[in-house]
């Protein structure tokens, strides 16, 4: 849209200079050179119109320079991205990594704990084993046991002095060699075994605390890595998106860039062209008011030599050495003079002569038709160079007999008046209702006094004027 907009108001500035140009050779053709800040009217417009368009090249420099630091820090801000997310991704896997050692640690814990559950298993079945053979025993112990009691409280008496205590000693004596060894091992092997189950029930309770607090360890050490596996992997979705949307900024950033490259190159190409449209304007300028200077000297050099007559096609002499000479292009009466107000708050540029109905307008002088037709509300126009950069401008009539870039001379019939007076003097107080002529004289583009070039009835003229 900005580029159409752009190319559009480049068309308009074109067809603005050429508008202009176009009108300057109309007025140049029509009322001779005009003044130099005239002339000069495409150049500077094609100027500003440059100027305009390096304005807005240097705006879209400006912003193509913003776009491309933007553009500089979305790149940096995708690399740093980038890096979080791998960083991200490697901490990931070590998660990862420590997920399954943990998951490993846990495992090998259950084997120990399914081994020191076995492990209790058997020492329990070999207790009620012991405690069973100690039930199987008990009474041949309870029997030992109760000798060795009343052997402990009654002493057997020395062999001299009763037969009988001696005989009841060595039975006792041959009793208790037989018994007590047998006791004495199966005691030595009860208290090793009921050690041994001590010290086992105590490494099983010790080793089961130890489990339990690895376990526990344990469960914790893997919610605490699922936990960071869970904010890591939110983190890292998170860097995602935000590597998408900086992706996406970066490849918006390209294409605008991209687009600000075309238009400033545009606007070279619209720049330059308008450049050499302007250099080529002013070129075809120089060479026309070239030619029409040529063309007036040569029309001067012929008229200072030439003879006047009725066949000449230039006019026989010089407009200015023409002054009190020129007869009025149509009879009639003078109503309004140069200077006088025009009824609108305005000096009048001419003069307006009220003539009769149908009546002959006649060219005042010899000259060249630069332009003969209608002009807005002023009726038919005709505009004759007389040379010298001296053009007469006749307006009012109704029915022109001439055309542009034919030569008249003098007193030739140029066109004939209507049946009232030409709109532009409409605003006018006049109390005759006659068609009007308007006349108007100027020199170099400027309009300039008509009077001093009449021949006829100076004096009341002026009087008129003054009245």
């Amino acid at each position: 849209m900005a580029a159409a907009s752009r190319r559009t108001r480049v068309d308009r500035g074109l067809r603005a200079s050429l508008a202009i140009t176009l009108v300057t050779s109309t007025l140049m053709l029509a009322c001779g050179p005009v003044p130099a800040h005239a002339t000069d009217a495409t150049e500077p417009d094609s100027v500003g119109v440059a100027t305009d368009l390096e304005q807005e090249k240097e705006a879209s420099r400006l912003e193509l320079q913003s776009v491309a630091d933007e553009a500089a820090l979305a790149a940096k801000a995708l690399a740093a991205l980038e890096a979080d997310i791998a960083a991200l991704r490697s901490d990931q896997q070590e998660l990862d990594r420590k997920i399954a050692e943990t998951a490993a640690r846990r495992a090998q814990l259950d084997q120990r704990i399914s081994a020191g559950e076995q492990s209790m298993t058997d020492l329990s079945e070999r207790q009620e084993a012991v405690r069973l053979s100690l039930v199987s025993r008990r009474s041949v112990l309870a029997e030992v046991l109760a000798a060795l009691q009343r052997i402990g409280r009654d002493p057997p008496p020395a062999l001299l002095v009763s037969p009988e205590d001696a005989l009841s000693s060595v039975r006792s004596a041959i009793l208790l060699g037989a018994v007590v060894p047998e006791i004495r091992a199966e005691t030595a092997a009860l208290a090793s075994d009921l050690k041994e189950l001590a010290a086992l029930r105590q490494a099983i309770a010790s080793e089961r605390v130890s489990l339990a607090a690895a376990l526990e360890e344990n469960a914790a050490e893997e919610q605490r890595l699922a936990n960071l596996a869970s904010e890591k992997a939110a983190l890292q979705e998170e860097s995602r998106r935000r590597l998408d949307r900086e992706r996406q900024r970066a490849e918006a950033l390209s294409v605008r860039s991209s687009e600000l490259e075309s238009v400033i190159a545009a606007l070279a190409d619209e720049i330059t062209a308008l450049k050499q449209a302007a250099e080529a304007a002013r070129k075809a300028e120089e060479e026309r008011q070239r030619q029409l200077a040529e063309r007036l000297e040569r029309a001067r050099a012929f008229a200072a030599v030439a003879v006047p007559d009725k066949n000449r096609i230039m006019p026989a002499y010089a407009f200015s050495k023409l002054t009190g000479t020129l007869s009025l292009p149509a009879p009639g009466e003078t109503v309004r003079y140069f200077g006088s107000d025009d009824g609108t708050g305005h000096t009048l540029a001419g003069e307006v002569l009220a003539t009769e109905k149908g009546a002959t307008v006649h060219a005042p002088a010899d000259g060249w038709i630069s332009y003969a037709g209608p002009f807005r509300s002023y009726g038919q126009v005709i505009i004759i160079d007389a040379g010298e950069n001296h053009h007469v401008v006749l307006a009012g009539m109704e029915k022109i007999k001439v055309s542009a870039g034919r030569f008249v001379v003098a007193g030739e019939p140029l066109a004939t008046m209507g049946q009232t007076r030409f709109a532009g003097s409409a605003a006018l107080s006049l109390a005759s209702e006659r068609p009007t002529l308007y006349i108007e004289i100027r020199k170099d583009g400027q309009p300039v006094d008509p009077r001093s070039w009449w021949k006829d009835d100076m004096s009341s003229r002026k009087a008129s004027n003054d009245t």
